[in-house]
């Protein structure tokens, strides 16, 4: 029977270990010569340089094909989603409901409405210019600027513009009146045109999807006709133009049914505008329900 190996001791082993580490006899370093080292250590600094260089060079290529004013691609988003405010959420959507008699279930929808125009007051828009363009018969088009610092002009839009739901002559934007206002927006695409050639401006028309259409008669949009201006149009992005603000459009419902529950659709209309996407039913399009009671029983 062969020879049982003899176990080692624990200070064997460390001597062992300390042979590998440095070995007087070899002049090694851990298992290999000085020269060695110096070679595998010049191979992946070296290998490490080109590496990083190519990775640079690959970022530098990818960062100068694209611009910080437009996205590359913009195909997914084909019509701009449409927005509205006030903005409350019922199980279904969107859902204003409030008591003509009981101020604290409209005085939040009123809140809203004067936060949001706050910014459109004519002290807030300091950094637009009034220029020749912004006359809103034909988009106002500029060339992409060539420096970050360049900024492009934007047109201005004063809340004023909403007449009777600007809430400048009425705060209360004729909720207690049972006559109330909504603000609608579309959201931005840079370089964007609604409109084709010889084509309106796009326009905002409410229609009914349950309830009389009755309950549309006398209604009034602001701007007239709830209109759009072209010279709004295109944008160019938040890096070139800091200042734009979306223009609105305000529709005042003067005839709605009391104690029963309507649903509206706001849609805006123009050539290149969609809204009969299934997918995003805020595409061109805004839906609400809207319901405004004056105490006596519910007939739904």
């Amino acid at each position: 029977m062969a020879a049982l190996k003899e176990k080692r001791t624990c200070a064997q082993r460390c001597e062992d270990f300390g042979y590998f580490v440095w070995n007087p006899d070899t002049k090694q370093l851990l298992g290999r010569t000085l020269d060695k080292w110096v070679y595998i250590s010049l191979y992946y600094v070296a290998f490490y340089i080109v590496m990083s260089g190519l990775f640079v060079l690959a970022l530098y290529v990818l960062l100068s094909t694209l611009s910080p004013y437009t996205p590359t691609y913009r195909d997914r988003l084909q019509s701009p989603g449409v927005v509205m405010r006030p903005n409350t959420y019922g199980d279904e959507g969107l859902l204003i409901v409030y008591e003509v008699n009981k101020p604290d279930s409209y005085t939040p929808l009123i809140h809203t409405l004067q936060n949001y125009l706050t910014p459109y007051n004519r002290t807030e828009q300091h950094a637009h210019y009034e220029n020749e363009h912004c006359n809103g018969n034909k988009y106002f088009t500029q060339n992409e600027p060539k420096d970050p610092e360049q900024k492009l002009l934007s047109c201005p839009f004063y809340r004023s513009s909403l007449g009777k739901c600007s809430g400048m002559d009425n705060s209360t934007f004729g909720y207690p009146d049972g006559q109330p206002c909504i603000i609608i927006k579309m959201n931005r695409i840079i370089k964007f045109f609604p409109s084709g050639k010889g084509s309106p401006p796009p326009y905002v028309n409410c229609s009914m999807l349950k309830g009389e259409p009755k309950n549309l008669h006398n209604i009034e949009y602001f701007p007239p006709n709830g209109t759009f201006d072209l010279h709004y149009f295109p944008y160019y992005g938040k890096i070139a133009q800091p200042s734009y603000m979306n223009p609105l459009v305000a529709v005042k419902f003067n005839s709605l049914e009391k104690n029963k529950l309507l649903k509206i659709e706001c849609r805006v209309v123009a050539d290149k505008i969609s809204a009969d996407n299934i997918h995003d039913p805020y595409e061109g399009k805004v839906e609400f329900e809207i319901e405004i009671k004056n105490g006596t029983a519910v007939n739904k």
